[in-house]
């Protein structure tokens, strides 16, 4: 076979590639596969950069194709040339590898016959293997030299033939995947998306080859990228023209440019909206080139096509041709313009749900009206306002707080603002217009002169300006019938107007807004009387004459409930002394009520006690609040403390205990110890449960400390850690620490706030 014309030439090369010509390679090109060869090794790189300009010469990945027969490397786009030089071509594919500085991982040249390439070149199919690019290693002297130390980099290797007639002329394509950056450190999971990244690119690449020499210039080869991309098998695809990947919105005038493309036997290059099999539409990008054997006949076309519809999606010359097709039929348009207004309503009402649901979860999840503020502010800044402010009034309808967020920051602005504007609301004021009449205020487009209006004052009204406003919407906080407060919503950008739809949606979030902000005022309300009726109920510690006593109580955060927590200490009639310490179950005002009358009746029964052991005076109590209905469950320590028989020597300490955390013994040297050799029941289980006592000694000068599991309950922690923690706090006091600094330590320095915390120290003299 003659060497092919250069006006035909069809050659892939994408870079300075120079082509020698070897006779006997030429000569074997005799059918179409042979033909498409000839394409591949071709002399006009002018020709060669027409024939497919933007399928292989340019993709992001290192392109060969390789001469089964030969075994030589016939092409390489840009990128393969970028990995071996300016090889000429054709060359041995042993030769090219040689020259790019290819080994295998463990560093051995690839010019052996298990090689990928020599594989590949055998007609052989390569699923993937990994090769190492070693440029300092190139057969190319001044290319190993010019060599960057740090360029080695991981290639993965990817090849199969490009025929499927078993014939003798055959050609096999081979791509080249980056599997790390060089002298970049190797993250695994970002090695492996680039990886995917690179293989879609690559096995994107469809190859086809047409006969024109038969009826209708039917296909006569596919790969299988063919398959994958269009769904259409090799045996349905075969033996029909490419036209049956047209459908009704494929672009007439680009078939009509490919179809005189292909009579005038010029390469071409085209975007088409082909379908596929299941009838799904893509954006194929098809390159076509003509083939020619050595006596200028036309023998075949080759067609390279990718999948670039999610490119095509994004360029408007795209958008405006599709948007021309349905101009054309303009009924199908209005149907579909219908159901796409009906989508985007549904979609904005679907929008709409959604930002309530999350609204009503994220605002009632909290009950610290701070925090309220700051969740709100997060809902409306930047998805509805570029800013918002709120402002707070009291039953009388006084400004009393003001909350705020801008999308850019701006606080110290916001809080001017609030003082030289929010403090005195004029009337013409949207703000207080809602907050006057309860409903809510659009305006839509800001003028200067409604700025002037609503600000009087220069100052403010230049503040409001650099803060930006071009729209605005003002909305009451209304709930339970009372005005709490007013909602401005600011739109800073003046290409974006606030309308009628903007305001239904801001006044359905006020109202979800203003519920959780009563719910959290009725709660503050609760708490503090829970609160104080709470600390009413604690005794003052009596002066009792060897005692050295302090108690410390914490009220749980704002975000969380009152609880029953006490404590006791009693000066007995018999000179003993009483200690106690309780929690009732419950975090309400009822469990701080019922924690009164519990306190109450120990009192009682340890004061004039038939029988004074602990055990039995608890026994007496839990039989009391069962049959008084005093209280539900509780939890309760009781220690009766005798003086020691002779001066200076130890206490006597009896101890009953109703499922209450074990009391802690802080000795003289500052070790801890566990007082943990009685339990029992909770009282309100079992009246007729009896209840044991156990008797230990107290040193002179050691300390005892009782406390209620608000200081031990830790989440993801158990209550023995709980303990040890705060056993190794009184461990870390100083030694002559008093049982006021005592109570400081047990409690620590960032206590976890979520339930009420009582302790009470006591030191024996």
């Amino acid at each position: 076979m003659a060497t092919v014309p250069s006006e035909a030439t069809a050659a892939l090369a994408g870079g300075q590639v120079t082509v020698d010509h070897e006779p006997a390679t030429v000569q074997r090109q005799a059918n179409i596969v042979g033909a498409a060869e000839a394409v591949v090794s071709g002399t006009d790189e002018r020709g060669a950069r027409a024939a497919l300009p933007g399928v292989l010469s340019d993709v992001p990945v290192a392109v060969l194709v390789i001469d089964q027969a030969a075994g030589t490397v016939t092409y390489a786009n840009t990128a393969a040339i970028e990995l071996a030089g300016n090889v000429r071509l054709p060359v041995p594919v042993d030769t090219w590898g040689a020259a790019a500085g290819l080994t295998d991982l463990n560093n051995a040249p690839l010019a052996r016959t298990s090689s990928p390439l020599s594989l590949v070149a055998q007609g052989r199919p390569v699923a993937g293997e990994a090769v190492r690019l070693q440029p300092r290693r190139s057969s190319d002297e001044l290319r190993a030299a010019d060599a960057d130390p740090g360029s080695d980099q991981v290639l993965w290797v990817t090849g199969f033939p490009l025929s499927q007639d078993g014939g003798p002329e055959r050609l096999s394509l081979v791509v080249f995947l980056e599997l790390d950056k060089p002298g970049a450190e190797v993250d695994p999971e970002a090695q492996l998306q680039a990886l995917r990244e690179r293989a879609v690119v690559a096995t994107d690449i469809a190859f086809t080859i047409t006969d024109p020499r038969q009826e209708d210039d039917p296909l006569v080869w596919v790969n299988p990228s063919f398959t994958r991309i269009t769904g259409y098998p090799y045996e349905e695809s075969v033996g029909r023209n490419c036209r049956f990947l047209q459908g009704p919105a494929t672009e007439q005038k680009a078939v009509a440019d490919l179809r005189q493309a292909l009579q005038d036997r010029r390469p071409v290059t085209t975007t088409l909206l082909n379908y596929r099999k299941d009838g799904t539409a893509f954006w194929n990008q098809l390159s076509v080139t003509p083939v020619f054997d050595g006596a200028g006949e036309l023998v075949s076309f080759v067609g390279v096509q990718t999948d670039v519809t999610e490119r095509v999606r994004v360029e408007e010359d795209r958008k405006a041709a599709f948007a021309a097709e349905q101009a054309a039929r303009r009924d199908a348009e209005e149907a579909h313009a219908a159901a796409d207004a009906a989508r985007v309503e549904a979609e904005r009402a679907q929008s709409r749900l959604a930002l309530m649901a999350e609204a009503t979860s994220t605002l009632s999840a909290t009950l610290d009206m701070s925090d309220l503020f700051d969740r709100l502010a997060s809902l409306c800044v930047p998805l509805l306002a570029d800013w918002v402010f709120l402002t707070l009034v009291d039953e009388n309808g006084v400004v009393h707080d003001t909350a705020h967020r801008h999308k850019d920051g701006r606080e110290e602005e916001l809080a001017e603002l609030a003082v030289l504007h929010a403090a005195n609301l004029p009337e013409g004021s949207p703000t207080r217009r809602s907050l006057t009449t309860s409903e809510p205020v659009l305006m839509a487009e800001l003028t200067p002169e409604d700025i002037d209006r609503v600000f009087p004052l220069p100052a403010t009204a230049e503040l409001f300006r650099s803060l930006g406003g071009a729209s605005a919407i003002t909305v009451p906080l209304v709930a339970r019938r009372r005005t709490l407060g007013a909602m401005a919503l600011v739109m800073t950008d003046e290409r974006r107007r606030f309308t009628t739809d903007d305001v239904d949606l801001a006044r359905d979030l006020s109202r979800r807004a203003a519920m959780a902000m009563d719910n959290v005022r009725l709660y503050q309300q609760e708490h503090t009387v829970a609160e104080t009726l709470q600390r009413s109920l604690l005794p003052d510690l009596p002066e009792i004459p060897g005692i050295t006593a302090a108690a410390h109580y914490l009220s749980a955060s704002t975000a969380a409930e009152v609880g029953g927590d006490f404590y006791d200490l009693l000066h007995l009639p018999d000179g003993a002394v009483g200690l106690a310490i309780g929690d009732v179950v419950g975090h309400d005002v009822a469990a701080a009520a019922a924690m009164g009358h519990l306190r109450g009746l120990l009192r009682a029964c340890a004061w004039d006690a038939p029988d004074n052991d602990p055990g039995e005076v608890l026994g007496r109590v839990d039989r009391l609040v069962q049959g008084l209905h005093v209280a539900p469950m509780a939890t309760m320590v009781y220690g009766r403390a005798e003086r020691p028989a002779a001066e200076g020597g130890p206490w006597r300490l009896t101890l009953g205990n109703a499922g209450h955390p074990p009391l802690l013994l802080r000795g003289v040297d500052g070790s801890v110890q566990l007082l943990d050799g009685v339990t029992g029941l909770l009282i309100g289980v079992d009246a007729l449960h009896r209840r044991a006592s156990v008797t230990v000694e107290l040193p002179a000068g050691s300390t005892l400390v009782a406390y209620t599991d608000g200081l031990i309950e830790r989440p993801g922690e158990d209550l023995d850690s709980g303990i040890a923690s705060l056993a190794a706090r009184l461990e870390s006091a100083p030694v002559d620490a008093t049982p006021a600094d005592l109570c400081v330590h047990a409690v620590g320095s960032d206590p976890d706030r979520r339930d009420d915390v009582a302790v009470i120290a006591l030191r024996f003299g």
